[in-house]
C-alpha cells in the first residue's frame, strides 16, 4: 500500500492520465479520424500531454480546492 501523505500525488496522477487520454483521445480522432495508425497516434498525443498535464494539475490544485472551498457553504 501508498503511504497517506502520497495520496494528492496519486490523485493527480491518475487524474491527469485519465483526463488527458480522453482529451487527446477525442483530439486525435477529430484530427485524423480513424486512421491507419490511430492508435499509435493518439498514444504518442496521450504521453506528450499527460507529461505536461501531471505536473499542471499538481500546481493548480491547491488553488481549485481553495476556490472549491470559498463556494460551498458549510453545513
Amino acid at each position: 500500500m501508498i503511504p497517506k501523505k502520497y495520496a494528492p500525488m496519486l490523485f493527480s496522477l491518475i487524474l491527469s492520465g485519465l483526463m488527458s487520454c480522453l482529451v487527446s483521445g477525442i483530439a486525435t480522432y477529430r484530427a485524423a479520424g480513424l486512421v491507419d495508425g490511430f492508435f499509435a497516434l493518439w498514444s504518442s498525443a496521450w504521453v506528450a500531454a499527460w507529461l505536461l498535464a501531471f505536473p499542471t494539475v499538481m500546481l493548480v490544485a491547491p488553488f481549485t480546492q481553495r476556490v472549491v472551498r470559498s463556494l460551498v457553504a458549510e453545513s
